[in-house]
Order: C-alpha cells, then sequence, then structure tokens
C-alpha cells in the first residue's frame, strides 16, 4: 500500500518558492546557488520517523537514484557530495524534511523521499529547479558547448560529462527557452536533460531549418542517448567564487596559464565560469584568454569595434595549440 506525504516547507533563503501540485505528491521548489534549502517531506497520519526507515534520494539524468542520505532511528548518514551539507530537520517526530546546505549547481534536479515501515511505503518527490516560476525570474546562463574534438561529437552521456567539467549541468527545455527568449540564436544542435536534441533561432535563415520557418526552438525529438551525436547546452548559475583575468608580463602557453592561475592562489577557469560572469555580472574584456578545457575565449558585455562590434557575447578563438604563447589566461577564485 502507497500513501502520500502532505507538504510542509521551512524556509532558509528568501528566494525560495513552492508549487505544491494537485494531491501533494510532488513538489517545486525554487532556489539560488549557495542558498541553505529545505525538500520538504511530512509524514500523514500516525505513524513517526523513530524506528522507521526514511531514505531519500537523488534521480539522475539516466534515470538512476543516487543516495543522498538514510536515516534509522538514531542513525543517519549522507553520501558523496552531500556529506557535511545535508541531514534531516526533524522539527517533529513526523518530520523528514531535508536539508541541503551552500546548493552546488549540481545539486538541481529531482529527489525522492520514501518513508518504509514494511507495511505502508510513502514516497514524495521534490523537484529542486535554479529559476523562478516564470522567465522574468531567471537567475543562470545557458551556453552552448562543443569539445576540442568539433562540432557533434557528444553522446548524451559525453555531454552530461562536459557540461560538468565546465562548472554546469546540462540545460532544461525551460532554461533554453528562457535563454531563446532573451535572444540566444545559435544553429548547432544540442542535447537537453530530457533526452532531446533542440536548436534555438530568433533568425530564420537557409542552414537553420529555413528562412521561411518561424522562430523559435528547432525539435529533433528524443535520440538514441548512446549512439546519437550532436553538442550540447549547458546551464550553470552564479559564480560561488571570483572570476578575473590575470595580467602577465608575457603571453602564455596553455601549461605556463594553469600555472599562473595556481601561483595567484587560483586556478584556470572554466566555460561556465565565463558565461556567468559574462551575462549575470556584465564581466568585459577584449583580451582573449586560455580556459581549463584548452579553449580560447574573451566575454564582451559592451560591444565596441575590434571587440565583438555587433553584439555582446563571448567570443571563441577555438583549440588552438596548447603549446603557442598567444595568450592570456583568465583564472577563477572559489570563495573560501
Amino acid at each position: 500500500m502507497i500513501a502520500l506525504f502532505s507538504v510542509a516547507l521551512v524556509v532558509f533563503a528568501s528566494s525560495l518558492h513552492v508549487d505544491a501540485q494537485a494531491g501533494g505528491s510532488r513538489v517545486k521548489v525554487y532556489a539560488n546557488r549557495g542558498d541553505n534549502i529545505t525538500l520538504p517531506c511530512r509524514l500523514d497520519g500516525q505513524s513517526t520517523l523513530f524506528g522507521n526507515r526514511i531514505h531519500w534520494t537523488k534521480v539522475e539524468d539516466d534515470s538512476k537514484e543516487t543516495d543522498v542520505l538514510i536515516s534509522m532511528g538514531f542513525h543517519k548518514k549522507a553520501y558523496g557530495s552531500y556529506q557535511d551539507r545535508a541531514y534531516l530537520l526533524e522539527v517533529d517526530d513526523s518530520d523528514a524534511t531535508l536539508v541541503i546546505t551552500d546548493l552546488d549547481v549540481n545539486d538541481y534536479g529531482t529527489y525522492k523521499c520514501e518513508f518504509i515501515d514494511g507495511m505502508n511505503d510513502m514516497v514524495l518527490e521534490v523537484d529542486l529547479e535554479v529559476q523562478g516560476k516564470d522567465s522574468r525570474s531567471f537567475t543562470g546562463v545557458v551556453f552552448p558547448y562543443s569539445p576540442r574534438l568539433g562540432r557533434y561529437n557528444l553522446n548524451f552521456q559525453n555531454a552530461v560529462a562536459a557540461c560538468q567539467e565546465q562548472d554546469a549541468v546540462v540545460a532544461s527545455f525551460e532554461q533554453l527557452y528562457g535563454e531563446w527568449k532573451s535572444g540566444l540564436d545559435w544553429c548547432n544542435a544540442g542535447w537537453l536533460n530530457d533526452g532531446t536534441v533542440q536548436y534555438p533561432i530568433t533568425k530564420p535563415r537557409e542552414p537553420c531549418g529555413g528562412a521561411r520557418a518561424t522562430a523559435g526552438l528547432r525539435n529533433y525529438g528524443q535520440r538514441d542517448k548512446s549512439n546519437s551525436r550532436y553538442d550540447v547546452f549547458c546551464f550553470t548559475a552564479g559564480l560561488k567564487g571570483r572570476f578575473y583575468y590575470l595580467i602577465q608580463p608575457k603571453k602564455l602557453n596553455f601549461d605556463e596559464a594553469v600555472d599562473a592561475c595556481k601561483r595567484d592562489g587560483g586556478e584556470i577557469a572554466k566555460v561556465g565560469h565565463m558565461f556567468a560572469a559574462w551575462k549575470l555580472q556584465g564581466y568585459d574584456r577584449c583580451d582573449a584568454g586560455w580556459l581549463a578545457d584548452g579553449s580560447v575565449r574573451y566575454p564582451i558585455s559592451r560591444p565596441r569595434k575590434n571587440c565583438s562590434p555587433t553584439e555582446a557575447a563571448v567570443r571563441s578563438v577555438g583549440f588552438p595549440d596548447k603549446k603557442q604563447k598567444l595568450y592570456g589566461v583568465y583564472c577563477y577564485k572559489p570563495q573560501q
């Protein structure tokens, strides 16, 4: 027999909102990166937590579930990246609300709270999302990404890994749609987190679905996650550190760039760091610099001659030979 939890929420950050869907079996929680948040889970009826098993899991992109926290009476254990960041709120004997501190971009997604007492198993799903209830509350940036190998070289699993390596996650349809409404136009198809392949067009033209087609998201539908290969649209939220261009007396090759950032007390920046600084902080620098993936890029928020004259954008030089001493470097210092 399966019963449902009721919904309760204790708010730790003013940016949080909750939508309870019909029947109370699914909840949406909205939060920003770095927040301390609560994922509500509360028993109805006569059941209590004591002596019974509470199992919190996160549903990953491949539908597998990753352990977050297991509680059995006085014995509680958090797993993986949630160690020292996740615990049960336990306002009373019926409260299995999960608290996650210092929210990271990889924490967004769907969580399950399962109560197991041997007779009445109870399940609640909670969607943790980074944006508000409409596109006006959008608090991140979507960016297209392809690796050094070039265009259309990522299956879905590779796409997930590629975004994570750039301090990001695979974007959702809603996030890409919000970015399209803000003007994103990109003619290369990329994976989204639901396994579909799409691309945003604001200026219809022949090579991108046809000049007579309407503007919008071009959708290839579901694709084989193992064998199909495309680019990917990544999503990253606000920075949790300082992104900056490191002034150096001479140009650097890639290894020298990595060492220079380390000597300055930081690390070489990732693509997601640059896009977040550019979109969310208005970072502007007309100097091409190395990034951690071996690409060379520069962010322009104020278009001008010789510096992206037609539009604000993150410009890419590509993936040069790492031995070339032709570029500067962008660094990143995480918050201590």
